[in-house]
């Protein structure tokens, strides 16, 4: 009896040491295949500015991992992409750890016909959306096409 258990121990042990490393390489291949990786802005001909625009860049790191970077000229950061799955419409929905600010956020972007990124909709872990149906909540404004810039 003993023997069996631990057997089924080992076996647990084992599932969940490789689970995580399976669901990684799920988001890898999820954000890779839909064409997210690299660095994305207004105007990539200008330097990183938060108000003129953020340089934003989505890179797999050798651990698996998918990492979003922000760079807004004066202040950078880099944080984990948990989450990534594609809708029927084509839309990525993805979910950012940013432990700065002690949550996660949830993205929705859409990659239109002449290859520019476009967000569609960002809202905080509460359901408080900045961005909603591809526009800015607080003026109404859409949100401009992003380019990939490498």
């Amino acid at each position: 009896m003993m023997r069996c258990s631990g057997r089924w121990i080992a076996a647990a042990v084992l599932w969940v040491a490789f689970t995580p490393t399976a669901g990684a390489e799920t988001l890898a291949v999820t954000v890779e295949q839909w064409g997210l990786l690299g660095s994305w802005a207004v105007d990539c001909s200008g330097r990183p500015d938060r108000d003129q625009g953020a340089r934003l860049t989505y890179e797999i790191r050798k651990d698996g991992r998918v990492m979003y970077r922000r760079d807004f000229g004066e202040a950078r950061d880099e944080n984990e992409v948990v989450s990534a799955t594609v809708n029927a419409e084509g839309l990525l929905n993805v979910m950012v750890y940013f432990p700065s600010l002690h949550q996660a956020r949830e993205f929705g972007l859409l990659l239109q016909k002449d290859g520019s990124l476009r967000a569609i909709y960002n809202r905080s872990e509460r359901g408080e959306y900045t961005i909603s149906n591809g526009q800015y909540v607080a003026s109404g404004a859409p949100t401009p096409a992003q380019q990939r810039c490498d």
